[in-house]
């Protein structure tokens, strides 16, 4: 009796630390690999880049907030990554691989470890909402892939390999005005503006010593990464005055600003690194006031808040039918 009415009182405590932030939580994909769903500027629907059937790897579709009317806007060719709303709500961005082949790379080689393939082949397009290109952004050499938009500004942010290195870059809409705003040794990545265009928040991993700066170049020159050591940095939207507001020694990413820009929501599974045991985590600018939002016990990431800032879209394992499924959530925010 008293086993169950211990596990009673946790099951209870577990959901009382849920409430506190996440109500009227709802699953809008069931099954597949499906992630990085980001809010269109009117906030009545979601891209987001999914693997399911016919595709073998990762396309973009849209769907609407309530997870209605899912559809492909990519080219169903190659892999893709990272598609994002512009601000006139009619146009997209996302990186792909099609123009490199039809079929899907060759995937990571894992005997190196769990590592990232930052294929050459990706590069940043522009499209309509419904899918028909309209302008290639990047044609570098090398990975162009992860680009988010600042709305107020309609700055792109995105990670480049142009200069040798996996760096931020920013540019217009229309691929003009290309600026690398990141030079640290290491990777820079999934970055994403305040809502006033004046910060930047996103991972980083930095070679701390030269057997981990030969390992990263190492891998580098394989078009791989190791993503399991990373720090969130805040910076000015120039790239100026960053800091790393981590320092758990694991994997933190996928950061993004609360609606008023005092905070900073990521993921980490800095409770058991190395592991794929990732919650979200809610932070001042600085590093301080560390606060634990989820509790669901698997991977959980890739949150952003809604414009009207009341309901946060995420990705999470929680309910899952089968190993490595992923599906994407909405919860308003308190």
């Amino acid at each position: 009796m008293k086993k169950f009415l211990f596990a009673g009182i946790a099951s209870a405590a577990l959901a009382m630390a849920q409430s506190e932030r996440l109500v009227d939580i709802r699953q809008l994909t069931h099954g597949g690999q499906n992630a990085e769903a980001y809010w269109a500027p009117d906030g009545k629907r979601l891209i987001f880049q999914t693997t399911r059937a016919p595709y073998e790897c990762d396309q973009i579709f849209v769907m609407n907030a309530d997870g209605s009317d899912q559809h492909l806007v990519s080219t169903g060719k190659g892999r893709t990554t990272c598609g994002y709303f512009l601000k006139d709500n009619r146009h997209i961005v996302y990186a792909s691989t099609h123009l490199a082949g039809d079929a899907c790379p060759t995937p990571p080689d894992r005997s190196k470890g769990y590592v990232w393939g930052v294929f050459s082949g990706y590069d940043i397009f522009l499209a309509t909402d419904n899918g028909k290109i309209e302008k290639r952004l990047t044609d570098a050499p090398g990975y162009d892939a992860e680009a988010t938009i600042n709305w107020k500004t309609g700055n792109i942010v995105y990670t480049s390999l142009a200069s040798g290195d996996l760096d931020l870059w920013t540019m217009k809409p229309d691929g003009s005005g290309k600026k690398q705003i990141t030079k640290k040794p290491g990777y820079d990545g999934g970055a994403v503006f305040s809502r006033d265009g004046k910060k930047l928040v996103w991972r980083a991993g930095y070679p701390k010593n030269p057997q981990e700066m030969e390992r990263y170049q190492s891998l580098l020159k394989e078009n791989l990464t190791a993503p399991m050591k990373m720090e969130i940095v805040v910076a000015d939207a120039d790239g100026g005055n960053a800091k790393t507001v981590t320092d758990f020694g694991c994997a933190s990413f996928a950061p993004t600003f609360t609606p008023d820009g005092k905070k900073i929501l990521f993921a980490s599974n800095k409770h058991e690194c190395d592991s794929r045991k990732f919650e979200l985590f809610l932070t001042n600018l600085d590093g301080s006031g560390l606060e634990q939002v989820t509790h669901f016990g698997g991977f959980t990431s890739f949150p952003e808040f809604s414009p009207d800032g009341k309901t946060l879209v995420f990705c999470t394992d929680k309910d899952a039918k089968e190993r490595y499924e992923f599906n994407i959530f909405t919860a308003k925010w308190k």
